[in-house]
């Protein structure tokens, strides 16, 4: 593989901004389980659509303002950049509350896009103008990310995939192409992807 490019998942991958997803879904009236995004989007226009979004943009932004880098992607960023590897954030997160965290960390990314720039993952169409901006193939570009969706835009773009997964493996591991404990083991798991 010819690595050029790398998009990568924010939350839970790049950085940890400790969102307490059970706490959201009881402050927005949802069922246990229920996906956020895909749920308020179901919701008709008016007050509790905007009361909704208001209330998740609020947890958002106490996130972002406590973000930590996760352990380890200070240096593989640095690497990369060393590398020429261009890098892209693609989340599931608003453009204010993505921009917060980055600015906060220090972060810089050559693309970044968020739920207010194209639609969510799992649909591809972020990770695919990413590649196309790059004027990269998708094959030429890896997606490392720590939640299903993540993987599954990746696919549905032709993307090979990472699954970051510090703790316990989740069930979903199988959709992943490869699978990244730690960031320290970052760029070795990159030298025999392109081996390959």
């Amino acid at each position: 593989m010819r690595l050029r490019g790398i998009i990568f998942d924010l939350d839970g991958t790049l950085i940890d901004s400790q969102l307490d997803f059970a706490a959201i879904r009881c402050d927005l009236g949802l069922e246990d389980g229920e996906l956020i995004l895909e749920a308020m989007d179901a919701m008709p226009d008016g007050s509790r659509k905007d009361e909704s979004l208001a209330i998740l943009q609020q947890h958002e932004l106490r996130g972002a303002e406590c973000a930590k880098l996760m352990p380890g992607v200070a240096n593989f960023l640095s690497e990369l950049k060393r590398r020429s590897v261009l890098v892209a954030v693609l989340t599931r997160n608003s453009a204010e509350t993505t921009e917060l965290s980055l600015q906060r960390l220090g972060l810089e990314f050559s693309q970044v896009l968020t739920r207010d720039d194209v639609p969510a993952k799992p649909d591809p169409t972020g990770a695919l103008r990413i590649c196309e901006t790059w004027q990269f193939a998708p094959d030429e570009v890896l997606l490392i990310g720590d939640f299903l969706f993540d993987l599954q835009a990746g696919r549905n773009a032709g993307i090979r995939t990472i699954l970051y997964a510090p703790g316990e493996i989740p069930v979903y591991a199988d959709e992943a192409d490869f699978t990244l404990r730690h960031f320290d083991d970052a760029v070795g798991l990159l030298a025999s992807i392109c081996q390959q």
